[in-house]
């Protein structure tokens, strides 16, 4: 026998998308990083190395070393075709003898701990310097970061300001106190914060200035439909993607007041793998709320507001039994972009 069940629901979404509030990708911070992380087994998982190291500028990664391909290599283009080879052969000397270092290490801390070798235990080293570039396109050091967790937890970090470590757990002490006792360590540490790392960076930037400083928008899509975890309730879904740099904002809005942050679920912002990001925030509501509904979006490639609109009018589902399909009707308006309408008037 034929099983049917009819369903109709109006709901009333729209897009808004508007300038302003951003900062912009060349002015204002700017940070170089370089992040190592040692496993203390190795894994048999694709992608997943005893040991990597990887270079950050910003958000783009600019070099990539792994115990795997034992070579030190570029990942963005303009880095391949303006360093000389030199560099990426000493550093590729440098992250082998930093590997050998990790290994040793991992062993002596997990002995220090005592913990069973036979489990996995994770080593991590971060180092870099954050920046802040003027008008004049000349840099100044704002801060520098030299620190190492273990098992995902803050093990040591160096104190620039002092010429410090600062041990947060017992285990870092005698690390701490060997460290602290090389002055000369010490003050290397500082003086590649502050200098060597903000000249690096200032160059690497020089070199990439062309790809840098391009952006591109969000495209913003508004999607409805039927909730799984209620069937007496609609989803609603602002999807960003395609845009870069990452900073964006986007807000589910109800008759233009955003919605309760513990009521909306987020993705975070996520990469492509295309060097753009995407960013998707849902709501579920009731399945006959007749509200007006709107998604808010910034960012800084927006040169003028825009207002787009969708409006489902009237949508009917007739789900029937094996066999037959399923039929779906809309109608469907679309209102033009408001900067475009008022375009048209003039």
């Amino acid at each position: 026998m034929m099983m049917m069940k009819m369903m109709k629901m109006m709901v009333v979404v729209c897009v808004f998308v508007t300038l302003g509030g951003l900062a912009p990708a060349f002015g204002g911070e700017h940070s170089l990083y370089y992040t190592y992380t040692a496993l203390s087994k190795p894994l048999n998982l694709t992608g997943i190395y005893e040991f990597i190291a990887v270079g950050m500028l910003n958000d783009r990664e600019l070099d990539y070393y792994s115990s795997k391909t034992q070579a030190k290599v570029p990942k963005q283009t303009w880095m391949k075709e303006k360093i000389p080879q030199d560099y990426w052969d000493k550093g590729t000397q440098s992250r082998k003898s930093k590997e050998q270092w990790f290994k040793v290490n991992v062993d002596i801390l997990m002995d220090r701990m005592r913990h069973n070798k036979s489990d996995l235990h994770v080593l991590q080293w971060r180092h870099g310097c954050v920046v802040n570039e003027r008008t004049d396109g000349n840099v100044t050091f704002l801060r520098g970061v030299d620190e190492y967790s273990y098992d995902g937890s803050e093990f040591l970090s160096f104190d620039e300001v002092n010429s410090r470590w600062i041990a947060p757990v017992a285990a870092a002490e005698p690390t701490k106190r060997k460290w602290d006792e090389v002055p000369i360590l010490n003050q290397y540490t500082k003086g590649y914060l502050e200098k060597e790392c903000v000249d690096w960076l200032s160059r690497f930037m020089d070199y990439g200035k062309e790809e840098l400083r391009k952006h591109s928008p969000p495209d913003v899509h508004l999607l409805a439909k039927k909730s799984v975890r209620d069937p007496g309730k609609l989803t609603l879904t602002c999807l960003a993607t395609g845009f870069y740099p990452p900073d964006v904002q986007l807000h589910l809005r109800k008759l233009r007041t955003s919605l309760p942050e513990h009521l909306v679920t987020s993705s975070g912002v996520r990469p492509n793998g295309d060097g753009t990001y995407q960013l998707r925030k849902s709501v579920d509501i009731v399945e006959d709320d007749k509200s007006l509904y709107d998604c808010y979006v910034n960012h800084i490639t927006f040169k003028e507001p825009k207002f787009y609109a969708q409006i489902v009018l009237y949508r009917k589902f007739r789900v029937v039994s094996s066999g037959e399909w399923l039929e779906l009707w809309s109608h469907w308006l679309w209102l033009q972009p408001l900067s475009t309408s008022l375009k048209r008037r003039e």
